[in-house]
């Protein structure tokens, strides 16, 4: 007799995974060119812009932001997405002569404004510049008193695994904090921040930057950024402890801080 023959098994199909670049589904490794094309048409712009998206009032939250970080005279900072260097500068002072920053960004173009704005500030003793991937930090455990990320998590394609590679190199007793747009608490405003966001930014990034699809992915991935509670279970998920929120203007804008204990 002939033995009964092996039955075929179909080999299911591999699905690539998925990150949302705005409100599309692009392969995840796609995800980083994408983000980089954007950031490297905007970067000669960039502060220009925000000086003009925000009124002026981004550079009030990063104050605050800085302010309520607790810095001390000899701290190591890592201010992750860093770009055009607007963190670094504000901690430049609070860590002193003995102290030391990495400013770092993955995005090579951003980076080389952020390096100019330090050099121009005369402040490349205790701040240096580097390129990296937030996703794979490359310093050893416990390396960092502070690690900040401002306006640019919305921006990682894998949060998750970035926040685990902040608590990785943050020390005991340190902490991770994240300045970045949320939820906006008030519902009335709610149809005004649409209108503005979608019709009024692209039109402002084509009249001053050339660029309104940059500027409709930005406002497309502040939707689909978490919400402040959202964001505060990833970073529990991460394993930071007495993780908080503080809203900004009305939820605009939240800061996220959680310690390592």
């Amino acid at each position: 007799m002939k033995p009964a023959s092996e039955p075929v098994h179909k080999s299911e199909p591999v699905t690539e995974p998925q990150s949302d670049f705005g409100f599309r589904k692009v392969p995840s490794r796609e995800k980083v060119t994408l983000v980089g094309q954007v950031f490297s048409s905007v970067a000669q712009r960039y502060d220009l812009m925000n000086d003009l998206m925000s009124l002026g009032i981004h550079r009030l939250w990063k104050r605050h932001f800085m302010a309520i970080a607790g810095l001390r005279p000899g701290d190591q900072v890592l201010d992750l997405a860093g770009g055009s260097g607007d963190i670094s500068l504000l901690a430049a002072d609070a860590v002193g002569a003995r102290g030391l920053i990495v400013l770092s960004d993955i995005n090579r173009d951003m980076l080389r404004v952020g390096r100019d704005r330090v050099l121009d500030a005369n402040c490349s003793e205790r701040v240096v510049c580097a390129q990296i991937n937030a996703e794979q930090l490359p310093f050893a455990a416990r390396s960092f008193d502070l690690i900040t990320i401002a306006f640019g998590l919305r921006n990682v394609t894998d949060k998750l695994a970035a926040l685990k590679e902040m608590r990785r190199v943050c020390k005991i007793g340190g902490k991770a904090m994240v300045l970045e747009f949320s939820e906006l608490r008030i519902e009335a405003l709610k149809p005004l921040y649409d209108l503005y966001s979608f019709q009024v930014l692209p039109r402002l990034g084509k009249a001053i930057a050339n660029d309104a699809e940059s500027y409709r992915y930005l406002a497309e991935s502040i939707r689909k950024h978490p919400n402040q509670q959202a964001l505060k279970q990833l970073m529990v998920e991460a394993g930071f402890e007495r993780v908080e929120v503080h809203n900004l203007s009305a939820g605009l804008v939240a800061i996220h801080c959680g310690w390592v204990l």
